[in-house]
């Protein structure tokens, strides 16, 4: 009554454009409120009806958060702008904040003080403060805000802000008070609940051992109903005797805890307990000096220690565990290439990984544009997710958001994928939201259309080339024809020429071989010379006719092989042997470099000497000055035998690596060059690799010689 009676003084006090009645009417009702929002609801209705007040915000803090002012009631606006309206009192520079706490009415819009952002727009506006009387509080419970400058206005939003702010800051310490009841309440039940789940009896007595409180292990140590047997009654009255005994007034009169073993009866079995005793001296102003006494089993310690460790160990693996797994999560998220999100109910951004931080994230050092991108970024995301609110018992979406790059300001149209994390009581704690850059996509299509009529238009092509390469198909056919027939032709020409070449060779041989042995008499000097120039030629002419034969016996696979098994060092000295005396006429270094315990070679040996002695007259051939060597080596990891010839000759040049292996090339083909030969010694070398399951390889250097190696399987595997 005293307080409707102070609201009424109040209001006779006030300005006469509104009746006194309705002004009583506005005092009632805030009183009649029982909620924060729904008394500012009222005074917003109230200046609406009663001073045609259009549109209006009221801002109050929360009973944990008094510093951070939130719309609680509003008139003639709506909307997520309002929801998301947030005034942090912390924030000096604002204002809003400035009129706030300056505890004084503010009108921004009116004499050159530009209004600040709010949901009412950026039109004129009224800021009054919320204030309690005589509060000691050090912020304002709130703040009124209405879109306008009348003087009037101003005038009755003071008055409504006189009677609101006291009333929110009772409601609000009325809300204070409830929640501290309901969690004393809850901290005294989960008190109980605590005590009573603990496996040690525990029990409060006062200091002449008469128990206050105990749980329901104490109980069952020291408390007897009537209805208890006879045994179980003495076995409690004797543990009650041992327990005071144990409480001296040693342990009363001192301030540390006390320990103690105590020896106990148990009531079900009477088998002996002993328990440590753990005693403390508690004193309470209201209820006097007490003792906390707790039992603990001796016997049950060492095993509850070694679970409380082991627990403890658990929890640490499960930590570690937990660490590694939101680790592990943290580089998963970072690593893909899409943007995701999560957010609470409440549509605020809680994690974000590296790609989400381009778009939603502004740079301290960007400029006010990328700052602005960022926030209208935010708020299309925000729209998004909070339309998965307004599905009901949808737990999905997906649809396309239109977002723009921050850095480059570039449109990226972004379909999203938004799904809910819901609790295992049914309650949304989280949303993930992951979204998908559509350009590619878009760019995919564009070109897939594209290439449909592309495809048409080859299609058609296609049909025209058909029929020519139907065409040009017989004539490569007949053409393929002829090549053989002319290949077959070529062969067989070589290989008689190759035989009508030799014979007059033979007899050229034959004869020049009698004449310089003497056989026709003594022969001048000159004349020797001559004759054996003569004879050099012809027996080179003949090894030319021999390679071409070689190779077109070959090429007719008419070759034979004459598989023997041999020791290759023996074959190394045979082949150094026989091109003695073109080394003697080199004066190069010839050596050689076997490997000891090689294995035996199963293949055909002519055919082996014949590749190693062309390496080696190459070699000789074209190293004007330095060294030749001959390796061999039994490469294990391929179970093959390597022979090689490296010389510090005039090296090979990449480009020509392929071409000297050709039948008639050498490195220089011009008709000056400085070394000669047929160009067929390697072609029927790499011929014969091949016949003997092997391979030649070549690693050289201009200028720095060259290294030819043949690879050979210990057994040849045709014969």
């Amino acid at each position: 009554m005293k307080r409707h009676a102070a609201l009424r003084a109040t209001t006779a006090r006030r300005g006469t454009k509104i009746d006194a009645a309705d002004r009583l009417k506005l005092a009632e009702a805030l009183l009649a409120a029982d909620d924060l929002a729904a008394c500012a609801q009222r005074a917003l209705d109230w200046l609406g009806r009663a001073i045609g007040v259009t549109r209006a915000v009221c801002l109050a803090g929360g009973a944990d958060s008094v510093t951070v002012l939130r719309p609680i009631a509003t008139l003639g606006v709506r909307g997520g702008r309002v929801d998301s309206f947030v005034l942090d009192l912390e924030a000096r520079n604002d204002p809003l904040v400035g009129a706030t706490v300056g505890l004084g009415a503010s009108v921004f819009g009116r004499n050159g003080r530009a209004a600040p952002s709010t949901p009412l727009g950026s039109g004129q506006l009224i800021a009054v403060p919320l204030q309690g009387r005589h509060t000691l509080e050090e912020y304002p419970v709130g703040l009124l805000l209405i879109a306008s400058t009348d003087a009037d206005i101003e005038a009755d939003a003071r008055w409504v802000a006189g009677l609101l702010g006291p009333r929110l800051t009772a409601l609000r310490a009325a809300q204070r008070r409830e929640a501290n009841e309901r969690r004393i309440l809850r901290e005294r039940t989960l008190l109980y609940n605590i005590i009573n789940a603990v496996t040690d009896p525990i029990l409060l007595t006062d200091t002449e051992g008469r128990i206050t409180v105990a749980n329901a292990r104490a109980e069952a140590l020291l408390s007897a109903g009537e209805d208890e047997s006879e045994g179980r009654r003495r076995a409690i009255a004797l543990n009650n005797m041992l327990f005071s005994s144990a409480l001296t007034r040693r342990a009363i009169e001192g301030a540390e805890p006390w320990r103690h073993e105590l020896l106990l009866v148990d009531p079900v079995d009477g088998s002996d307990l002993l328990f440590e005793l753990l005693s403390t001296v508690t004193v309470d102003p209201r209820e006097g000096t007490g003792i906390v006494s707790i039992l603990r089993n001796v016997t049950d310690l060492r095993r509850a220690t070694q679970e409380i460790e082991e627990n403890y160990r658990k929890l640490r693996l499960a930590e570690a565990d937990a660490r590694a797994e939101r680790d592990r999560l943290d580089l998963i998220i970072d690593s893909v290439a899409d943007p995701i999100l999560v957010t609470d109910s409440n549509a605020n951004i809680v994690m974000m990984n590296a790609p989400a931080e381009r778009l939603f994230t502004a740079d301290p050092e960007a400029g006010a544009e990328a700052r602005r991108t960022v926030q209208a970024n935010d708020a299309h995301f925000s729209s998004f997710v909070s339309n998965l609110f307004f599905e009901p018992g949808a737990m999905r979406r997906s649809g396309s958001i239109g977002l723009v790059d921050p850095r480059t300001g570039a449109l990226l149209p972004v379909e999203a994928i938004s799904g809910k994390i819901v609790s295992e009581h049914g309650e949304v704690t989280a949303i993930v939201t992951i979204l998908h850059d559509r350009t590619q996509e878009l760019e995919r299509d564009r070109l897939y259309e594209q290439l449909k009529r592309a495809s048409s238009e080859l299609e058609q092509k296609v049909r025209e080339a058909t029929a020519e390469l139907t065409r040009q198909n017989e004539l490569l056919r007949r053409s393929h024809f002829e090549i053989e027939q002319a290949s077959a032709a070529k062969s067989q020409f070589l290989a008689n020429m190759s035989h009508e070449f030799r014979t007059p060779l033979n007899a050229i041989l034959g004869y020049t071989s009698m004449l310089l042995k003497g056989v026709t008499g003594e022969l001048t000097p000159h004349q020797r010379r001559n004759l054996e120039r003569v004879d050099s030629n012809a027996h080179h002419l003949l090894a030319i006719i021999n390679d071409i034969l070689d190779i077109s016996r070959i090429e007719a696979g008419k070759m034979p092989l004459t598989v023997t098994k041999f020791d290759l060092k023996d074959l190394v000295a045979e082949v150094l042997a026989e091109v003695e005396p073109i080394i003697s006429r080199s004066r190069l270094a010839v050596t050689s470099q076997l490997t000891p315990d090689m294995p035996p070679l199963k293949t055909d040996r002519q055919k082996v000497k014949q590749i190693v002695i062309n390496f080696l007259t190459n070699a000789i051939k074209f190293t004007p000055q330095g060294s030749v060597e001959v390796r061999t080596e039994y490469v294990d990891t391929r179970d093959q035998i390597a022979i090689a010839v490296a010389d510090t000759g005039i090296g090979v040049s990449a480009e020509d690596r392929d071409r000297i292996f050709e039948d008639f090339r050498q490195a220089d083909n011009s008709p000056t060059r400085e070394y000669t030969g047929a160009g067929l010694g390697l072609a029927i070398c790499r011929r014969l690799a091949g016949m003997l399951d092997g391979t030649i390889t070549l690693d050289s250097e201009v200028g720095r010689g060259s290294t030819f190696t043949l690879f050979l399987p210990r057994a040849v595997k045709r014969a």
